[in-house]
């Protein structure tokens, strides 16, 4: 697999910036977590069903009365078009942003300190690492060659009556679009992002953005990257304590399912940064664009879209990069667990399970400056 870097930033900043999800405490709690629910008419409003007793996200009824919960499996993408006297759907494309400004708009961080502010200058590192001009900065992947084809519309409809969060959930993450997860009969010490950043429904997933630079920007909202271990658990486990499954959404692969079936339409060469930059389509959707791509916790698009960047610790106690998942192309390089590739197949394959193990580009986390037109991120954070 080729190694795309991006050259570190000099900026002081960085060096001192050391905080964690433990040095400012972000959780305020609110006597009553306002109700956010993903409203699936074509005007794009956005409503997240939020029931008060739901210990896991749940579908409602139009008439708002608690259902049964509802697998996320048996939950379809919205139709192609709009309901009859609605407004037409929005060019796909309008999702991706062509300012700088536009992809900092798109995330929100945590309160500082006036000493923080002054040791980190966030808003200086987020203004060298975001950019919409090339591989050198973060961005939704290069526009001019990229291709996206479910609106924002219809992914608000495939989402309508999806609960994203329980006001339980968001009083134990102290943040929206979170879930905490925990071992079968035990109590959840971590949360996770829903969606891959900037975990926001129906925005497309954050790329080219490096190892050490993902962790800084989670910690900038008062969080951190998920670790191999975390990441595995939220794909695999179920808050009710039913069997581990081999994939998020159910125990056979199936390519339909994610955003995983769609392969290369163009020749991509990755020979450099500047070179895949040119060449390579960024072709993702927008963030829960796929509802049934969806864990049993709650956690979408943990295989297909964009792979991720997470954090592995080392037997000598280092903390490494590692990355995890699939992309949208993922039909050209599948593997089921334990079966040769198909015959024929020339390129390298591996199997997209949740518990699968990979060694792509280890580097120590502070150090660690690969990047990739199909590479993003989630971030996790510790329960108090």
């Amino acid at each position: 697999m080729t190694r795309l870097r991006r050259c570190a930033l000099p900026w002081t900043a960085l060096a001192a910036f050391v905080c964690s999800t433990t040095c400012t405490r972000t959780d305020e709690r609110r006597a009553e977590p306002p109700s956010r629910v993903v409203d699936g008419s074509a005007a794009g409003a956005t409503a997240l069903v939020v029931s008060q007793n739901a210990a896991r996200p749940f579908a409602m009824t139009s008439s708002d009365d608690a259902t049964a919960p509802v697998d996320a499996g048996s939950l379809d993408a919205g139709p192609l078009d709009a309901a009859d006297g609605a407004s037409v759907d929005s060019d796909p494309m309008d999702l991706h942003v062509t300012t700088k400004e536009a992809l900092r708009g798109l995330f929100e961080i945590k309160k500082l300190t006036e000493k923080e502010q002054k040791v980190i200058l966030p808003e200086h590192f987020l203004s060298g690492v975001l950019g919409v001009d090339g591989p050198a900065h973060t961005s939704q992947g290069n526009r001019a060659v990229a291709q996206h084809t479910i609106s924002r519309e219809r992914c608000l409809r495939g989402l309508s009556g999806v609960v994203i969060q329980t006001a339980e959930q968001r009083e134990k993450c102290g943040a929206e679009n979170m879930v905490p997860v925990s071992f079968a009969g035990k109590p959840a010490w971590f949360c996770v992002d829903v969606f891959e950043f900037p975990n926001k429904a129906c925005e497309l997933p954050f790329v080219w953005v490096p190892p050490t630079y993902a962790k800084k920007m989670c910690e900038l909202q008062g969080k951190r990257l998920c670790t191999q271990g975390e990441w595995s658990l939220a794909c695999r486990g179920d808050p009710d304590g039913a069997p581990d499954r081999r994939y998020a959404y159910g125990e056979t692969l199936d390519l339909d399912v994610c955003h995983t079936n769609r392969g290369h339409r163009t020749a991509c060469s990755v020979r450099d940064a500047k070179t895949a930059w040119a060449t390579c389509a960024t072709d993702t959707e927008p963030s829960g664009a796929l509802p049934r791509c969806r864990s049993r916790f709650g956690v979408f698009d943990q295989h297909g879209n964009v792979a991720e960047i997470l954090t592995r610790k080392e037997a000598d106690g280092s903390v490494v990069s590692q990355l995890k998942g699939s992309a949208w192309f993922y039909r050209q390089v599948a593997r089921e667990p334990d079966k040769p590739p198909k015959p024929g197949t020339t390129a390298e394959t591996y199997p997209d399970h949740c518990n699968f193990d990979p060694r792509w580009h280890v580097e120590p986390i502070e150090n660690a400056w690969h990047v990739n037109y199909h590479l993003g991120f989630r971030c996790c954070k510790t329960i108090p």
